[in-house]
């Protein structure tokens, strides 16, 4: 029920409004005087009598409106921003419970669940780093190993976005990778968005995988209908070679990364692939992302449910004082009058 511009959450207590008529119908405390010449008229008496029922109705009509829980509904706003949307995928496969490699460095591989220097969990305090410098920006979240789980579609929420963001990093991971699935996954994400601004796919994994045709083919067609833009955090496993850097041995071209990265760069759409090798590496890269994604974008703001009541509440106080103050000063005025 709409009413006042406002809707109200108990509209049946609106029936009881009638009951602000009560103060008009008290009974006559005039007295009856033999000699009515004696008794002179007094218009500023009479105005104030009316002015205090008057009050006295304000206050019972407030209380009523008040119990109706009368609010301002929740509602969409959209303005401009700057910012993108982005789909951030992060790998959940066992390796990236490992810790960070170093190129020209033997690295014993050892599992590092629960300690602060595994991919991981240094993915994940960038990411949120990420997060929150971007107010603007609408996130979603796919974790995957051998499945892709879209665990947030795009939201301007930032409390959801952190929270998966830290689920992410919880538990061990598994043995498995499907890079293909996540990277269809996210572009079904946009597919079912209308379109507000530069959309961003932001990958996040340490190692490669080779892709059959038919995921090929999904991936390109998808990725190039939907407008997007591709990053991969290559978060090294192993030591030697970039990933950019070509060379003459077959075993070098025909890893799974070498082979995604060759795929990435043939999809026809912006991509760029940073090596991260160190913690620096990798806030060098968040840093270099975030200036890149810093177009128009046209944001939805959700303005929560508004409670109205509040005021009501105060209007009935305030004028119940008034009313208090007015029997105060009447019982001041008789008592001085008698005395």
């Amino acid at each position: 029920m709409t009413l006042f511009g406002l809707e109200w959450a108990l509209p049946s207590m609106l029936f009881m409004l009638p009951l602000v008529l009560l103060p008009w119908f008290t009974h006559n405390q005039d007295k009856t005087v033999a000699w009515s010449h004696f008794v002179p008229e007094d218009p500023l008496s009479n105005i104030i009598g009316l002015c205090l029922k008057a009050l006295a109705s304000i206050v019972i009509a407030s209380i009523i409106f008040s119990l109706a829980s009368p609010y301002v509904p929740e509602k969409k706003v959209e303005r401009v921003g700057k910012g993108a949307e982005v789909v951030i995928l992060v790998d959940r496969s066992r390796s990236m419970d490992d810790p960070f490699s170093t190129r020209g460095k033997a690295l014993a591989v050892n599992r590092t669940v629960g300690k602060g220097d595994s991919k991981r969990r240094i993915a994940k305090k960038y990411l949120l780093e990420f997060v929150d410098k971007r107010p603007d920006n609408r996130f979603g979240f796919v974790l995957f190993s051998d499945k892709a789980l879209d665990l947030l579609p795009l939201t301007y929420n930032k409390k959801s976005v952190i929270a998966t963001i830290n689920a992410s990093a919880l538990g061990k991971g598994l043995s498995e990778t499907n890079i293909a699935r996540a990277m269809i996954k996210a572009a079904e994400m946009y597919s079912a968005e209308d379109y507000h601004g530069s959309r961003t796919v932001l990958l996040v994994s340490d190692g490669g995988q080779e892709f059959s045709d038919e995921d090929r083919v999904k991936i390109a067609k998808l990725y190039k209908l939907e407008n997007l833009r591709l990053y991969w955090i290559y978060m090294r496993s192993t030591t030697g070679l970039s990933i950019e850097e070509e060379s003459d041995d077959d075993s070098w071209k025909n890893t799974p990364e070498k082979k995604l990265h060759k795929f990435f760069k043939e999809l026809g759409i912006p991509y760029r692939v940073f090596e991260i090798e160190s913690v620096k590496s990798f806030s060098e890269a968040i840093d270099t992302i975030d200036e890149q994604q810093d177009q128009t974008l046209i944001v939805e703001e959700i303005i929560p449910r508004e409670n109205k009541s509040e005021p009501f509440f105060w209007l009935a106080l305030i004028t119940m004082l008034i009313l208090v103050l007015a029997q105060f000063y009447t019982a001041w005025g008789v008592r001085k009058a008698h005395d």
